[in-house]
C-alpha cells in the first residue's frame, strides 16, 4: 500500500484527534467489583450493617434523565453518633461513585436529596459511615423505563 501525503497527513491528524479526545477504553457501565471496591474504600474494610440509613428511590424511573434520591440517617448528630458522610452508587453508571454528602455536628439532620442519571434498570446504594467507624449501608433497584413503558 502506497501512501501519499494527504492520505499521510490525514492519518496523523486522525490518530491526534483520538489521543487528544481522551480515547475511552473502560467500559462503558461500572463493573460490580469497581462498585464493590468503591465500598470498601469509603467504609475503610469495615462490612457494612443495615439499619439507621434509609435511602429512599422510586421503584420505576419513567425518566432515567433525573431520577429523585433521598438519603436520611437516624442520628444525634453528636459524639459517636455523627454521621460523618453518605455515599451514593450506582453500578450500572460509567462510574459508581455518584455523589458523597458530609456532614457536621452543625447540620443537624443527616438528610440529603438529588436527582441522578441512570441509563438503564440498576441498583442504586448508599453507604453511612459514622463518626465511631460503623458504617451502613441501604440498596434499592431502580427500573428505567424506556419511553414510559414498563421494563
Amino acid at each position: 500500500m502506497n501512501l501519499n501525503r494527504r492520505q499521510a497527513l490525514a492519518y496523523s491528524a486522525g490518530a491526534v484527534a483520538f489521543v487528544v479526545a481522551g480515547a475511552r477504553l473502560d467500559p462503558a457501565s461500572a463493573t460490580p467489583e469497581a462498585t464493590v471496591k468503591a465500598i470498601a474504600d469509603f467504609a475503610g474494610g469495615k462490612t457494612p450493617a443495615t439499619g439507621k440509613l434509609t435511602l429512599t428511590a422510586p421503584e420505576i424511573a419513567e425518566n432515567g434523565n433525573t431520577v429523585p434520591i433521598s438519603v436520611s440517617v437516624e442520628s444525634a448528630m453528636s459524639g459517636d453518633d455523627l454521621v460523618q458522610s453518605v455515599m451514593i452508587l450506582a453500578e450500572g453508571n460509567p462510574n459508581p461513585a455518584v455523589a458523597t454528602f458530609n456532614f457536621t455536628a452543625m447540620s443537624g439532620v443527616a438528610e440529603a436529596t438529588t436527582r441522578m442519571r441512570l441509563a438503564k434498570t440498576q441498583n442504586v446504594i448508599a453507604v453511612a459511615r459514622m463518626a465511631d467507624g460503623s458504617v451502613y449501608m441501604d440498596k434499592k433497584e431502580v427500573k428505567v423505563t424506556i419511553g414510559g413503558c414498563g421494563g
